[in-house]
């Protein structure tokens, strides 16, 4: 591997890594004293522009600690601004569909991960811990050896996170008899690993050099997700493949080869299809069967391919529209009840899109211009709400949930944002405002 140090900007350094001998994909990663982080673009055309942009060299500006706080003193605090709008947010008409209610500041790292459930927030950072919250305040903790947390997802009492090292650790969810979250297992399993080493179809090939398991990933964990029933858990790695798992058992059922690049983000829906999104600059839909008790997904069709590295998929409550965001700060969206035809696309963001999350008619977007959009969409048109702004770094990931204590007659939810900046912020957003701003959408047939 050559790594070629390309721009220093304060305390961090933007670096150039090229991997395999002849593949000529780069990535993009940023570096400080502690923490090393991961923008996988894929095309040298998006390294060049983003890295020529000096918003990109400071994605995050605030020092890191180097010597951690312990779960007995929570290293987070909350500044909670009740009532009031978000006084960052530069607007010649303060539009009341938004509202900043809390902050919470972590000093041990920066946060790429979030989930909801509940009244209980879950937040991962490169400090290695998972920290819970409740009403803004600090609630227990855990922590794992596997490096930086860069996914979260929870079904029923179960927790499963996604992590630097390749691995999948699933723990105990908080409930009436213990609150202590116990860490329940790694997937894949120590008898599954053990079985798989010593036969000779348990490995294959990785960047061309050495050899694998065929169930474990070979580099970083980018995004979890599951099937519509929660049965199944599906993983997707930068070693170019996603895996499936059985909840039931934490067996590992297939591991597909998907992209030709990092795999950056998985959904599932839609009538049991699956999309995946790639550092190639293409999105995948894979179409899942039933084989007794296993699974086999085999390609569907890809929806298209571009030269912008894909960084996030999401899709809408009802499962009838696809989004994409890539690189170029663009997001596309297709129409799964019209065979998937190509909807449009819009534009909210000057920088790379880095996280999607939708709810109700809201689809939200964040950004490593550190900045988040707000759209709505009626009749399959998409007009902007609301832009959020008051983060000093990219928005890593977001959390939505309904606000069930609203006593508004109007949809109203819950929105959490993470950061490089090292702090969540926390909004409500209301669904009662007519659009500031209408975006014309591209034209399908250029794709």
């Amino acid at each position: 591997m050559e790594t070629i140090r390309f721009k220093k900007r304060g305390g961090f350094h933007l670096w150039f890594e090229e991997t395999g001998p002849s593949s000529g994909q780069k990535v993009a990663r940023l570096r400080s004293s502690s923490s090393e982080e991961d923008f996988k673009y894929g095309s040298p055309e998006t390294i060049n522009s983003c890295s020529s942009n000096p918003d990109f060299s400071s994605l995050a500006s605030t020092p890191n600690d180097s010597s951690p706080a312990s779960f007995r003193k929570s290293p987070w605090s909350s500044f909670v601004a009740s009532n009031s709008l978000c006084p960052s947010v530069e607007e010649t008409n303060a539009c009341p569909c938004k509202e900043l209610i809390g902050t919470l500041v972590l000093e041990e790292g920066h946060v790429y991960s979030l989930a909801v459930s509940g009244d209980l927030l879950y937040t991962g950072s490169d400090s290695k811990n998972i920290r819970v919250w409740m009403k803004q305040k600090a609630l227990s903790g855990f922590k794992s050896h596997g490096g930086l947390v860069k996914a979260i997802v929870i079904a029923g009492e179960k927790i499963f996170t996604g992590h630097r090292d390749g691995k999948i650790r699933v723990w105990r969810g908080l409930n009436k008899k213990s609150r202590v979250h116990k860490r329940l297992g790694t997937l894949p399993t120590l008898k599954d690993y053990l079985k798989n080493s010593f036969v000779p179809t348990g490995f294959f090939e990785v960047k061309g050099c050495r050899s694998g398991l065929w169930l474990r990933h070979s580099d970083a964990i980018s995004c979890l997700c599951f099937s519509e029933d929660k049965t199944l858990l599906y993983s997707s790695s930068w070693d170019k493949t996603f895996k499936v798992w059985r909840i039931s058992d934490w067996k590992c059922l297939e591991s597909i080869r998907a992209h030709d690049d990092a795999v950056n983000s998985i959904v599932a829906g839609c009538d049991g299809l699956v999309f995946t999104g790639s550092a190639d600059g293409s999105v995948k839909v894979w179409k899942r069967e039933l084989e007794g008790s296993g699974t086999r997904h085999s390609l569907f069709r890809s929806l298209f391919k571009q030269d912008y590295a894909v960084t996030a998929l999401a899709l809408n409550p009802d499962a009838t529209l696809v989004y994409c965001g890539s690189s170029d700060g663009l997001v596309n969206f297709w129409d799964c009840e019209n065979n998937l035809s190509h909807g449009g696309a819009f534009r909210g963001h000057k920088l790379a899109v880095l996280s999607l999350v939708t709810a109700g008619t809201l689809i939200i977007s964040g950004s490593a211009d550190k900045s988040i959009s707000v759209w709505r969409i009626c009749e399959k048109e998409h007009s902007l709400l609301t832009t959020l702004t008051g983060h000093n770094g990219p928005i890593k990931c977001l959390a939505v949930e309904e606000d069930h204590e609203s006593t508004s007659d109007q949809n109203q939810w819950i929105l959490y944002s993470g950061s490089l900046d090292k702090s969540v912020k926390i909004w409500v957003l209301k669904d009662q405002t007519l659009p500031t701003q209408c975006l014309k959408e591209t034209n399908s047939s250029s794709y």
